[in-house]
């Protein structure tokens, strides 16, 4: 399997704009500033897990040695470990939906990292996934060991009127384990906190470059076995649900509400995880700028951007499609050129002999590839990172209008481009699908000018009006009166040409045939 995944990236991905293959962009890259090591975690000695079974009643014993006798610690999870050995493995466990670490919870960590992977699995192979389980948890058919049993009392209702301090209970057990380090000095006698707080990125091109909110991520949080995880709100703002006294490890996964993810780390996580270090419970609170990790203000930027694409797209706004849902977007660092390849959806490998060629893996194949390439090689700021990200982010609200056929047709023009100049261009258009691209580019630049414009300011872009063909169309109709709306809901599967754009518009508005013949009459 993992042959024709390479195989697909190498013969698609590449020539469809995007020019470099999965596994090179694997997050956990920052902490307050200071770049983290890319590469393997380094794992130190094991830890005894304050929150097993076994611990929390000797914590228990050890502060109410009057009450312990009647009181029943049972176990409210299991600590436990998947190893997939079969793509129908790999499909099972995402399909359980859990929060997977490719790292065990119970061992310090002397060099934080990106990844993991366990010395008794081959490399190559996928390695041991970590998650905590309800003790009814039914396993899949698959390898797996459970590790611990857990008691965590806040969600134990059961307890909460049993006169116990459990938060007294915990802290006691963190002591007896040897992990009294672990909390901080001012919360060993105070009551837990919900950590909470906010991330925020500059652009230093809007609002007088003041930061704005890292909106709609996850931030994640755990200390052994106890997770807890928040999106922020539009401002960068989050705050747990679950309260801690321990210190915490945070992470950012660039999985956002709105229905997207940013890169890939390693085979069962569908997006980059950036670790923020290990701080108080109280929470963490950053500010990414261009001095910090280059990879983490990337992220930020591209999230942000894709956030405000889709939240525009909303009927009192803009109107348009929304991407699909699920959508892949892919950085690549050292390379330029971006594009709306679609993989993920379904783009090209819906052909009929390279279905045939994946078979059963077709499926799978699809999960693992992106939809969008952002290039980031040439990307000085935010503001570069900003337009790239929209302007594909069109494409993918195109494609939710198009279907795929129309989309093969595109990307198929667009290879067979690179394949006779030997660059990244658009061809001449003379290819016999060139109007699926003429059409698609125009609205594209055309919508990434707009975006600029109502974001920075200042004289309405000419991006794209270089080439062949003329995104200018979409800005003049605009101007005369015509909404965006209106413009984007002609794009259908049968507009294939300029021709056939403006025929669409008089049949559609035909009280604007004067000035649709106006505008296409200069272009």
């Amino acid at each position: 399997m993992r042959g024709k995944i390479t195989l697909v990236v190498l013969a698609f991905l590449a020539l469809a704009c995007s020019k470099e293959g999965p596994g090179t962009d694997r997050g956990l890259d920052y902490s307050y500033g200071r770049e983290l090591p890319h590469e393997m975690i380094v794992l130190g000695d094991r830890l005894d897990n304050p929150y097993t079974t076994e611990n929390m009643t000797k914590a228990l014993q050890s502060l109410y040695p009057t009450k312990a006798d009647r009181v029943d610690v049972k176990t409210t999870h299991l600590y436990v470990r998947f190893l997939p050995r079969t793509d129908r493995d790999v499909e099972m466990l995402d399909s359980l939906n859990l929060m997977l670490t490719d790292h065990p919870l119970d061992y310090d960590i002397v060099v934080d990292g990106d990844w993991y992977h366990d010395p008794s699995v081959p490399e190559g192979s996928v390695t041991w996934q970590y998650a905590v389980v309800p003790p009814d948890f039914i396993f899949p058919d698959m390898e797996y060991e459970v590790i611990d049993e857990c008691y965590i009392s806040e969600n134990d209702a059961a307890t909460r009127a049993d006169g116990i301090d459990w938060e007294a209970v915990e802290r006691e057990s963190y002591i007896l384990t040897g992990n009294a380090d672990r909390i901080p000095v001012a919360t060993k006698a105070d009551s837990k906190v919900q950590p909470s707080g906010r991330i925020t990125v500059e652009d230093e091109n809007y609002s007088g470059g003041k930061p704005v909110g890292v909106a709609g991520v996850r931030v994640c949080c755990n200390s052994f076995v106890k997770f807890d995880q928040a999106y922020t709100d539009r401002d960068g703002y989050y705050k747990m649900e679950k309260s801690f006294s321990s210190k915490l490890r945070y992470r950012l996964v660039f999985e956002n509400e709105k229905g997207f993810s940013i890169g890939f780390n390693l085979v069962l996580v569908p997006a980059s995880v950036s670790t923020l270090g290990s701080a108080e419970p109280t929470g963490v609170n950053m500010t990414v700028t261009k001095s910090s990790d280059v990879k983490l203000f990337r992220r930020c930027a591209v999230n942000n951007a894709a956030y405000d694409y889709i939240t525009r797209c909303a009927p009192q706004d803009l109107d348009l499609s929304l991407p699909p849902s699920d959508l892949r977007i892919w950085i690549f660092h050292k390379l330029a050129a971006s594009s709306a390849v679609m993989l993920h959806q379904g783009a090209l490998l819906s052909q009929k002999d390279i279905k045939a060629f994946l078979g059963d893996y077709a499926s799978l194949i699809t999960y693992f590839l992106p939809d969008i390439t952002i290039g980031a090689a040439s990307a000085p700021d935010y503001r570069t990172l900003y337009s790239s990200t929209v302007h594909e982010l069109s494409h993918a609200s195109h494609f939710s209008k198009v279907g795929l056929d129309y989309w093969n047709k595109y990307i198929l023009y667009i290879v067979q481009s690179f394949l006779e100049s030997g660059d990244m261009t658009y061809g001449d258009g003379s290819g016999a699908s060139a109007g699926y691209c003429e059409i698609g580019e125009m609205w594209a630049y055309y919508l990434e000018s707009k975006f600029f414009k109502d974001r920075y300011g200042g004289t309405f872009p000419t991006f794209g009006t270089s080439y062949w063909f003329y995104p200018q169309i979409f800005r003049f109709l605009n101007e005369r009166g015509m909404s965006v709306a209106s413009m984007f809901s002609v794009l259908k599967g049968d507009v294939t040409s300029r021709q056939a754009l403006k025929e669409a518009l008089m049949t559609s508005y035909p009280d604007k045939r004067s000035i649709i013949e106006q505008v296409f009459s200069r272009y």
